[in-house]
């Protein structure tokens, strides 16, 4: 089935002062709304990385147990890319987005507020669920892009995302010790529900529907990209192994710092997400080579950096700064896999950027949940070495996945790369 959603461009109000520069293009005031919109809404998923203990104490469930919270908000991330972005190649994409926040600032205050277990695992699918806005605003960031800079716009919102993601541990750890774990999801909530006024003003308004087709089409139409667009197939599984060993550094990472002999506070663990800013440079950087033809390649080298960087990681019990360097080699290898994949996809179908996007972050979802539980259940069984064990093991089948499938697609991306400068 041949997918016949077509897009349609935006209308902006004349008197938008982050109205797009014309009709080629998205403004920078633009763009960096989107990243910080990107940013606050992906943070929601990974506060409760550096919070783990404390919600396992404040609730009475083993540590091996709690690492569902993060399994859990993956698995609503994963539901809401199916269900809801694709939505966002049919719909006004600023009315879905304005109602993903106004409904994420409800669950999030359900979070901070429950006493109840099930309570709480329920209101993080839904966390999860609404989450998802992320990947509804880097669609609609790529459709605004021309095509020559798409890469480079898809890196810049992308850039939130990774600031938003990184310092979502140092941030709940901070709120956390001043006033508890709960306090976190509260402030967040507070947050959420202002940056929904604020995207309500902004973003670009669309003035009619872009297709009738029925959602049951549109749901199937995701699984017809993954059948027509190898590309598509290839980039998915990269998401989700990179991801996976992300998931597994980050989420585990919690469990010796805050265990004797380090002993570290909340606001400790979090100083180590500063050290993944690294990764802001590579998600830009990565953006341009791709506009340039040169995603194999930087797929590749970022692959082998994020293998090096589990040597550097295991030594946390020999050398902190050798901690810090493996965190730094990670998080940027990991953002310019990421970003690489994403101006890859949008380059081969430009009027299913939302169904795109859908599909491929669906794996990037389930990469991550996998990350969460085996890292947990690994460390409570092998410690810290069978946790990098793990990340190394997920690198190595990453690398390999590349060298074999780096030849797909190549010419349909070189065709792509070359229609967009002649038209520009």
């Amino acid at each position: 089935m041949n997918c016949q959603i077509n897009d349609r461009h935006s209308t902006t109000e004349p008197n938008d002062p982050l109205a797009p520069t014309n009709a080629h293009g998205i403004s920078m005031g633009t763009t960096i709304i989107f990243a910080i919109a990107c940013g606050l809404s992906v943070a929601n998923i990974y506060f409760a990385h550096p919070l783990l203990d404390t919600m396992a104490a404040d609730f009475g469930i083993s540590p091996s147990v709690i690492g569902l919270i993060v399994t859990l908000t993956q698995i609503g991330y994963a539901c809401g890319l199916l269900f809801i972005v694709p939505l966002g190649d049919i719909l006004d994409r600023r009315k879905l987005i304005v109602a993903q926040g106004l409904l994420s600032a409800i669950a999030l205050t359900v979070v901070a507020t429950t006493r109840n277990e099930t309570v709480l695992f329920i209101a993080m699918v839904a966390v999860g669920l609404l989450a998802v806005v992320v990947q509804v605003l880097v669609a609609f960031a790529a459709m605004l892009a021309s095509p020559t800079t798409r890469g480079k716009t898809v890196g810049m919102v992308t850039s939130g995302i990774v600031v938003g993601l990184l310092l979502a541990r140092f941030v709940s750890g901070v709120l956390a010790d001043l006033g508890g774990w709960r306090t976190v999801y509260m402030t967040s909530a507070i947050t959420t529900l202002l940056m929904a006024a604020v995207l309500y003003r902004i973003l670009p308004r669309e003035a009619a529907p872009r297709s009738s087709v029925s959602y049951p089409v549109l749901l199937r139409s995701v699984l017809t990209l993954f059948v027509e667009e190898p590309i598509l197939r290839v980039r998915a599984i990269l998401a989700l192994l990179i991801f996976a060993a992300f998931s597994t550094f980050w989420t585990a990472l919690v469990l010796p710092l805050s265990a004797p002999p380090y002993t570290m506070s909340h606001t400790q663990i979090g100083l180590f997400g500063l050290a993944g800013l690294a990764g802001v440079f590579a998600a830009s950087g990565a953006g341009r080579l791709a506009d340039r033809g040169l995603g194999q390649w930087t797929s590749g080298i970022s692959l082998l950096l994020l293998l090096t960087s589990w040597g550097l990681i295991a030594l946390l019990d020999s050398s902190m700064l050798a901690l810090v360097m493996g965190v730094i080699i990670l998080d940027l290898a990991v953002q310019a896999v990421h970003v690489t994949n994403q101006s890859m996809i949008f380059a081969i179908r430009p009027e299913a950027h939302s169904r795109l996007v859908a599909g491929y972050m669906l794996f990037y979802s389930i990469g991550s949940a996998i990350g969460a539980i085996a890292s947990t259940a690994i460390y409570e069984r092998a410690g810290w070495n069978g946790v990098c064990l793990l990340g190394a093991t997920i690198s190595i089948v990453g690398v390999i996945f590349w060298a074999a499938t780096a030849h797909i697609g190549r010419a349909q991306l070189q065709a792509a790369l070359l229609s967009s400068l002649r038209k520009h």
